[in-house]
């Protein structure tokens, strides 16, 4: 009764076994990844050893957590974090704002964004102002969510001739990200995003994985797809929750249109 006692209030044991059992990696297959033993790794999640710093770090990289999360299986078994969370205005981010802008200008005239995590804005081009156009005010004040503001009726959502298919795309692939690391204002968010979309009939062909943005314009209909860019090897947390979401044309239609209105001179 006093061993059960004890691993129950084991925090680090409690969140190792949560993120192993959501991985759904047997512990065999993790103790392997992290180079110990089924044993051992069993006494760690039953809160009978106590782990060394290095064999947490080799856990947490074994379960493919973020550094947010590594920090807390740090924590939860006792050890100061290992990656430092800096503000993005910071000195130090300095030359990383400067990449990220050079970036951002150099996709015109095709629109990019730059996120936090969920679908917070930090920085766009210009061309990002077509997505944009014809918005309710409210959804355009900062902290603006770029995912709010594409699903929303009052956003982007109204233009966009394939909304069923492509915001189903959108939530699902952040029903994904929850499933894999759970946060309760994510789930709260996708409640709030699922609950602007109509229902989706996807045909027979249909393919969640490249779901193409259909988007009316004065000019007719216009075609985009897009590319996702994480910092892999960031050692910093607000580095590593940043996104750059650059948006491509679909066809040429789409490409001369964005020529034509973006590019200057």
């Amino acid at each position: 009764m006093t061993m059960a006692m004890v691993a129950t209030a084991n925090p680090f044991a409690q969140q190792l076994r949560q993120w192993r059992a959501m991985r759904r990696i047997s512990q065999l297959d993790l103790a392997i990844a992290a180079e110990t033993s089924q044993r051992y790794l069993s006494f760690l999640e039953q809160g009978r050893s106590h782990p060394g710093r290095t064999m947490v770090v080799r856990l947490s990289e074994s379960l493919g957590l973020s550094l947010r999360e590594r920090n807390s299986l740090l924590l939860a078994a006792g050890y100061a974090p290992a990656f430092p969370e800096s503000a993005l205005d910071a000195p130090e981010l300095g030359p990383v704002r400067h990449a990220l802008d050079t970036i951002l200008t150099g996709h015109l005239p095709y629109p990019a964004v730059v996120t936090r995590p969920y679908g917070v804005l930090v920085a766009a081009n210009t061309a990002f102002e077509m997505l944009t156009e014809g918005s309710a005010p409210e959804l355009l004040e900062a902290p603006v969510n770029v995912l709010r503001l594409a699903l929303h009726p009052d956003g982007l959502a109204r233009r966009v001739l394939n909304l069923p298919e492509w915001g189903r795309h959108i939530t699902d692939s952040l029903r994904n990200r929850a499933n894999r690391s759970p946060d309760p204002d994510l789930n709260e968010l996708i409640t709030e995003f699922e609950s602007y979309l109509p229902q989706a009939d996807p045909g027979p062909h249909h393919l969640g994985f490249a779901v193409p943005l259909r988007l009316s314009c004065p000019k007719g209909e216009l075609r985009l797809i897009t590319t996702l860019t994480s910092f892999a090897t960031a050692t910093d947390i607000t580095l590593a929750e940043l996104h750059l979401e650059a948006f491509l044309p679909a066809d040429q239609v789409t490409a001369d249109y964005l020529r034509e209105r973006f590019t200057a001179g």
